[in-house]
């Protein structure tokens, strides 16, 4: 039989691994009473663990949720894991000080072997750089703001803001958020991470979707009020951020034509490049965009098939420049 410290441990690890447990299955599986079980039970209530308990024929235990987070159950995998993502986790960049804060707190209840482990997969690895990047600064998003945005589509409430879109950046097309001087009023459905940058996706008052930069919402009051759900057909949110994006969302705009089916260009690019439009069964468009002429003539050379460009005109005279470039280094 299993002292009283390990099979409590035991029992915490059980209620972890399904919704609900009876009385009688945890005995059975600790090899020990009913009545220790119950003992047990209020055992962890004591140490912190919410232990919710159902009583009747159907009666169970199951773990809660409760006012504090009390000390996690992790194997040696998961710890290591949970430590290493937070060392080197990406995507909100305004949550670098709660994830060092966070990670603090791991390491030192972290066993020296552990740790060890942790130490030694920071200190001799390091992260290249996204081969779609750009030399652009990546905007610092407000934890804050994601979580309210995301409580506000949880609860299926409207969401007010302002929404500011830098000078530098093109006229937005039909689908994408566009600036006002007044808050705007939105049904908010969907967050989407792409590229470096977090989208909201939400039915406008007029009921047309658009995509919303997150780092340029600028929240309001919260509003309380619930709105009737009308979710996109077939959950499409971020197949709609792509579209939208890559057609209007970048300060650099193409439209490419491929001598080549559209499933060739499909099968050669990845989905964050473009959106791939068929003409017919010898020629494609491809809708791609980025933040800078450079990285556009890259996604472009790294089709491997032949292409006519007709704009814009910067990109025209970029890939001229470049064209004549590759020329000399073999002349």
């Amino acid at each position: 039989m299993l002292e009283t410290s390990s099979r409590l441990l035991s029992l915490l690890a059980l209620l972890q691994t399904r919704p609900a447990w009876t009385g009688a299955e945890l005995a059975e599986r600790l090899e020990v009473s009913t009545r220790t079980i119950r003992n047990d039970i209020d055992r962890l209530r004591e140490l912190g663990y919410p232990v919710d308990a159902t009583r009747g024929p159907a009666g169970h235990y199951q773990l809660g949720v409760g006012a504090k987070l009390p000390p996690l159950l992790l194997d040696d995998e998961e710890a290591v894991a949970v430590a290493v993502g937070l060392r080197t986790g990406a995507g909100v960049a305004g949550m670098a000080e709660s994830s060092a804060r966070a990670l603090t707190k791991l390491e030192q209840v972290l066993p020296h072997r552990l740790r060890r482990q942790v130490n030694a997969i920071h200190s001799t690895m390091e992260k290249g750089p996204d081969n779609t990047g750009s030399n652009v600064k990546d905007p610092e998003i407000d934890p804050a703001v994601l979580t309210a945005v995301a409580a506000c589509i949880r609860d299926e409430h409207y969401l007010r803001f302002d929404y500011e879109i830098p000078t530098d950046v093109p006229v937005r097309g039909p689908g994408s958020g566009t600036a006002s001087d007044l808050p705007l009023l939105v049904e908010p459905y969907r967050l989407v991470s792409w590229q470096r940058y977090w989208y909201l996706v939400a039915r406008d008052e007029s009921g047309a979707w658009r995509t919303y930069r997150v780092d340029w919402m600028s929240l309001r009051m919260a509003t309380g009020r619930r709105y009737r759900p009308r979710p996109m057909p077939d959950d499409d949110y971020t197949d709609f951020v792509l579209r939208d994006v890559a057609t209007t969302g970048w300060k650099v705009h193409a439209r490419i034509t491929v001598f080549a089916p559209a499933q060739e260009v499909l099968a050669r690019i990845h989905a964050a490049v473009g959106v791939v439009e068929s003409v017919d069964d010898n020629t494609s468009v491809l809708v791609t965009g980025a933040d800078s002429l450079e990285i556009v003539a890259v996604y472009i050379g790294m089709l491997g098939l032949d292409f006519h460009v007709d704009g814009p005109p910067e990109l025209v005279r970029h890939l001229d420049t470049i064209g004549n470039r590759y020329l000399r280094a073999i002349t």
